[in-house]
């Protein structure tokens, strides 16, 4: 069963920081058990800010980035270099800088790519590229996730039917935010991850936030554990409606 552990630090620079520095060790403890590590990516405003911090992190220097796998949870269906693709905003703010392997770079297919704007396609495409380890999903050390304002992680929305595929990826339509179709690791493969990181910060997180950490189970972020871990990564206006544990 997974254990749950709340970070709560005082604002969104120090939560980026905190979680920079998180992943660093994560990595590099990877690398040192296996050789290699595979991290899962989000967008979102506080996602940003990790890599941006991430970048200029001096303990970043023990990473070799040539060994590692960058996959993200999920990605807005849009044409390749759009600026509103998660895959666009993390090479902006990190992915360019570093001497990565493209191989191991594993962006969600684009709306141009070769299945056009099929998104089931596209999903198909990558549940392929997650498969080519073996295994229906590769080893994720790390699953980061942002969490939205209603509750949502990756491209999973409260009561939208995606919620209950049980592939490990899925196509979106209708998403209550724009654009209205993407592409999202769907729930079980979430949970498959060792460790799933929930990140949030700002006072729009509270109420979503405090919901799932006090068991309302109508909110995806309430059902994105990890296999071994769960880490809730908060700053204090994101934390206010947590209970407190006695």
């Amino acid at each position: 069963m997974s254990k749950t552990l709340v970070v709560v630090v005082p604002d969104a620079d120090i939560l980026a920081a905190t979680v920079a520095s998180r992943l660093v060790a994560k990595i590099v403890d990877a690398q040192a058990e296996r050789g290699t590590a595979s991290v899962v990516l989000t967008g979102g405003r506080i996602a940003g800010k990790v890599l941006h911090t991430l970048k200029d992190l001096p303990a970043a220097a023990a990473i070799d980035w040539s060994h590692v796998d960058l996959w993200w949870g999920d990605e807005r269906f849009l044409p390749s270099g759009d600026a509103d693709r998660n895959e666009t905003q993390a090479r902006a703010a990190l992915l360019d800088a570093l001497p990565l392997e493209e191989a191991r770079v594993h962006a969600m297919p684009a709306s141009d790519g070769p299945d056009g704007d099929d998104a089931e396609a596209a999903a198909a495409r990558y549940a392929g590229e997650l498969r080519l380890g073996g295994a229906d999903v590769p080893p994720f050390d790390v699953l980061m996730l942002g969490v939205g304002e209603d509750g949502h992680v990756a491209s999973l929305f409260p009561e939208h039917p995606v919620l209950n595929e049980t592939g490990t990826t899925a196509a979106v339509h209708n998403s209550p935010k724009p654009p209205p179709t993407r592409i999202t690791l769907t729930m079980p493969t979430i949970q498959s991850a060792d460790e799933v990181w929930l990140i949030a910060a700002g006072p729009d997180k509270t109420e979503s936030v405090g919901k799932a950490l006090n068991g309302d189970k109508l909110l995806p972020a309430a059902h994105a554990t990890g296999a071994s871990k769960t880490y809730w990564l908060l700053d204090k206006a994101a934390a206010a409606n947590v209970a407190a544990k006695s």
